[in-house]
């Protein structure tokens, strides 16, 4: 016996997914963009219509984020230098935070390298202490929504509680969260849960202002309460009147929100904001903030830039236009004989094939004309719901969508 065995194991199940069709592995890579309103993507010298992005305000390549990026490299250097609690908390960094406080209209917010960084740490750290002298334990009972996205998931793994403190309730059922905090009630201290704001495969919104009713009326029944974790990812910066995300659409508040600089916001990195208290707690004890570099100055500069933007006109323009190309988009998908995994108004529009090699001939098919685009298939979701997840931009033109739609048109496919 030897490590060859594994590596023969590890070959087998390579060879399984290539089987499956759900191989992730074969990327396309994008030598760079256009410099039109709406980028393509260069591949082998060839343009490409880019619909799988989740830049959904198009901010990624606007010249005042490449310009403020510049600026904060020219006075901060190209990174951090260390962690912060070290040597690398930069004012930047801090500027950040208290633009985000302000945006969410909380107390204050943490930077992380990564929002999937972000739910590992503070997961964890809410679920129970970071060491053996910590004041925090585990008489938690830990409900997640059955679609909520990896990052969560792992979060919770890593907490390492016993199965029985770790539930999950129907996607979108708050009659079963509610169930499953009534039977709770008198096994635990307290109760965490968590769930996605937006979901990152179908594109629809959590009943946020339902299981925050549900919560309020739970909380006097846990000695130490029950506390509403979201992760809102693909809501920050793009849903609701101003961009707020779950928040404002739902018009309740989570005790604490997670979200990303990734998407909507044209840059990268990962952040949380809550109560000072939450904060303060998170700052002495979240391991990816402490142990891990913060991000890039540079890329700080362009994350400030965004918020501002998304407060002007011009942001406020932005999300005007995603909304019309995303009704525009639906409309003609369904005029040529398409169906969606879901009702979304959402930039995230799942188109249902329902096969996964259907979809990933589809996905196939559309590269060659030019348009790329990206199927999803189990285990991301369930079996016999194959999609093919297409992201619309605000700043994709009337034109690029009826260009999309009549490359669908052209390889109509009947679930």
């Amino acid at each position: 016996m030897s490590r060859k065995n594994f590596f023969s194991v590890l070959s087998k199940e390579i060879e399984r997914i290539d089987k499956a069709k759900t191989s992730k592995r074969f990327e396309k890579i994008i030598d760079g963009f256009t410099k039109e309103k709406s980028p393509k993507a260069i591949i082998n010298k060839k343009k490409y219509q880019v619909f799988n992005s989740n830049d959904y305000l198009g901010l990624r390549h606007h010249p005042l984020l490449k310009k403020a990026e510049q600026k904060a490299s020219k006075i901060y250097g190209t990174g951090p230098g260390a962690v912060r609690f070290i040597s690398g908390s930069l004012k930047i960094h801090r500027d950040i935070e208290k633009a985000l406080a302000k945006f969410h209209k909380k107390d204050d917010a943490m930077v992380f390298s990564s929002s999937f960084a972000t739910n590992l740490a503070v997961l964890y750290c809410l679920i129970s202490g970071q060491n053996k002298d910590s004041l925090v334990d585990a008489n938690v009972i830990v409900i997640s929504d059955a679609l909520n996205h990896r990052s969560i998931i792992d979060g919770i793994r890593i907490a390492n509680l016993p199965k029985e403190q770790r539930t999950i309730f129907r996607h979108m059922d708050t009659g079963h969260l509610s169930q499953i905090l009534e039977a709770n009630k008198n096994k635990y201290k307290r109760a965490l849960v968590v769930t996605d704001g937006v979901f990152s495969m179908l594109g629809e919104y959590q009943k946020l202002k339902e299981i925050r009713n549900i919560i309020d009326r739970y909380d006097g029944q846990y000695e130490n309460g029950v506390l509403l974790v979201v992760d809102d990812a693909h809501g920050v910066g793009i849903a609701g009147k101003t961009g707020r995300g779950i928040e404002e659409i739902e018009g309740v508040k989570a005790d604490v929100l997670i979200g990303t600089f990734g998407k909507a916001f044209g840059a990268d990195g990962g952040y949380v904001v809550a109560s000072q208290t939450i904060i303060d707690y998170l700052r002495e004890s979240a391991a990816t903030y402490i142990y891990s570099n913060s991000i890039p100055p540079g890329t700080a500069g362009a994350v400030l830039k965004s918020i501002e933007i998304l407060d002007k006109t011009a942001g406020k323009k932005l999300l005007k236009n995603s909304k019309e190309n995303v009704a525009y988009f639906k409309k003609q998908m369904k005029k040529v004989g398409y169906q969606f995994a879901t009702d979304s108004s959402h930039p995230i529009q799942p188109v249902l094939i329902g096969d996964p090699i259907k979809t990933s001939d589809l996905v196939g098919k559309l590269f060659k004309k030019n348009i790329i685009v990206t199927n999803i298939s189990f285990p991301v979701v369930p079996k016999g719901r194959d999609e093919i997840r297409v992201q619309i931009s605000a700043v994709h033109t009337k034109k690029d969508i009826d260009q999309l739609v009549k490359a669908f048109e052209e390889e109509l496919v009947y679930n």
